[in-house]
């Protein structure tokens, strides 16, 4: 074992307490081999407390430059002798305190695979709310790997600060590492094989043990500092697959000819020039099935989900921050992006503005204020070059979806193909999604009263949430049948409401008519009493203009 290791488990020792338990053997040459043991373990013991005395005095005696001097020049002397290669590995790069060093979380569950088994002292994550645990080296701890017969020794320890600031940044705490320690001969394949192979291996461990997230955004005022979290995050454990899903069979199998052609196409969008991510539109009423349908798509692909709320987001720019602290194999949701920001329109705000309006400054200082209360300041502009621009090329394998009960409120260049790739109407149910349902909520496949479903189906609107919910039993009572019955019962007082709700649209429409021609009437008789008034105005003015010729003559002021 190098000699550094050895110095390294003594000081661990010295500091650890543990409890020894001694097995007294009944052969006496045993004995005496125990106690030659002890007593090189004691003058060893002695040696070390000698040379940690000396150290003490060193560094009482001389100042910290003169201890980092003597340090420098003592290293270049032993790395001529020293037979061995180290090589660390930080937790965060000198470049990037915010973000743990990649290689560094790699070798982790590389080495956590083997910890349980040899390490001695543990430490343990639990997962999964208690449903599992998760066993990793300890501080301080040291255990040995073997590649292609070569001995390989890595290490867990930490640098500690000697004065902890009030307020602390990433370089002022606890510093984490790995140290890798190997022989000087077998430098070249350490660091051209075994390396890249335990790179290789902590991400095929992380694939193996990978659980899918759901993720909301935070808001722009709880990004500062360099603990800044732009997203939280919980397990995601939503149930719904595409095999539990209710919709039409023919439009699932093309969904999920669709995602699969996708996850497989990586070297196809390279070849044609585009970024490897598809956009997916769902639009239907309330009530049918999108947000099932998203939860769907991430365990069949298992992506994670990235929930954005645009109304927590702060400006264009901190929507390209976002778009860049997501990951790759991941779903973007932006759910009822109609009702998010008001993203129609804004084309013609500027153009609608009167040139001749000139602001005086108090107006002006009391908009500038406003603008700043105001929220989310994301235009439409930033939103497509979030979906569709140079940022969106930040990352790979991604779908980006969004859902709306109001298609036609969107602006047309939000949702043409291109950005949102492929339109899905998710509708009313239909008698193939009710088969999907009775299936599942009541494990029918048949019944004589699906006949009379299909038939009242065919005639009124009902979605799937609501089918379902009426399908679900609500006592140990309530058999398949009584469920069935309970949708029949809710399906024809729904056609009835429907009829009342024509009649009534018909009533009101009528009278709505009526009063339009009325009103219309009105009018017609308005203009002719009008062009009455004006032909009787005419006349009398003629008359007055003759008897006042008359008048003339007779005076004398007028002659033929």
């Amino acid at each position: 074992m190098p000699f550094n290791l050895v110095l390294y488990k003594l000081r661990r020792d010295l500091y650890t307490p543990r409890l020894i338990i001694t097995i007294l053997p009944t052969d006496l040459s045993a004995v005496s081999k125990k106690k030659e043991m002890m007593g090189d373990m004691t003058h060893l013991g002695s040696l070390m407390a000698a040379v940690m005395f000396v150290w003490a005095i060193f560094g009482q005696l001389f100042p910290e430059k003169f201890q980092s001097d003597v340090m420098k020049y003592v290293n270049k002397v032993v790395s001529y002798v020293y037979p061995y290669v180290e090589i660390t590995f930080h937790e965060y790069q000198a470049d990037s305190w915010f973000e743990r060093s990649k290689a560094f979380v790699s070798i982790e569950r590389y080495l956590s695979t083997n910890s349980s088994n040899r390490a001695k002292r543990l430490k343990a994550n639990v997962v999964k709310d208690c449903e599992s645990v998760v066993l990793s080296m300890d501080d301080y701890e040291e255990v040995t790997d073997e590649f292609r017969g070569i001995k390989i020794w890595w290490t867990s320890s930490k640098s500690i600060p000697k004065q902890q600031a009030f307020f602390s940044y990433r370089g002022d705490e606890e510093k984490r590492y790995f140290r890798l320690t190997c022989k000087r001969e077998h430098r070249d394949i350490i660091t051209k094989v075994y390396l890249q192979h335990v790179l290789d291996e902590g991400k095929a461990i992380a694939v193996r043990t990978r659980q899918r997230k759901l993720y909301s955004n935070n808001k722009s005022e709880n990004w500062s500092g360099y603990r800044r979290n732009m997203w939280s995050h919980i397990i995601f454990e939503h149930p719904s697959t595409f095999d539990t899903l209710a919709m039409d069979p023919k439009k699932k199998k093309e969904i999920l000819d669709d995602l699969m052609m996708f996850s497989k196409s990586k070297d196809y969008y390279k070849k044609v020039g585009k970024s490897w991510k598809r956009g997916y539109l769902l639009y239907g009423p309330p009530g049918t099935g999108k947000s099932s349908m998203i939860a769907a798509m991430a365990n069949l692909l298992e992506y994670d989900i990235y929930d954005l709320e645009l109304t927590s987001v702060k400006d264009n720019t901190d929507l390209r921050k976002l778009l860049i602290d997501t990951s790759s194999k991941s779903i973007i949701v932006i759910e009822d992006i109609d009702c998010s920001l008001d993203l129609t329109g804004r084309r013609k705000e500027k153009k609608e503005e009167s040139k001749e309006e000139e602001k005086d400054p108090v107006r002006k200082a009391e908009e500038e204020k406003d603008k700043k209360n105001k929220g989310s300041e994301v235009t439409l502009s930033g939103l497509l070059n979030f979906i569709d621009g140079l940022w969106s090329a930040c990352g790979s394998e991604r779908l980006i979806v969004f859902t709306t009960n109001f298609v036609e409120k969107l602006d047309p260049a939000l949702i043409r193909r291109g950005r949102m790739d492929k339109h899905i109407e998710l509708s009313y149910c239909c008698f193939e999604t009710f088969k999907v349902l009775a299936k599942n909520y009541l494990d029918l496949e048949s019944h004589e009263l699906f006949s009379t479903i299909s038939r009242l189906l065919e005639e009124t609107k009902m979605t799937p949430a609501d089918v379902a919910e009426n399908l679900m039993p609500k006592s140990f009572e309530e058999n398949a049948e009584s469920c069935l019955n309970k949708l029949i019962q809710s399906l024809e007082n729904a056609k009835e409401e429907a009829r009342l709700k024509a009649v009534e649209d018909a009533r009101i429409q009528a009278e709505e008519e009526a009063a339009k021609k009325i009103e219309q009437n009105d009018e017609k008789v308005q203009e002719s009493d009008a062009k009455l008034g004006d032909g009787e105005g005419k006349k009398a003015d003629q008359d007055t203009d003759i008897v006042q010729v008359a008048d003339a003559k007779e005076n004398g002021v007028l002659t033929e």
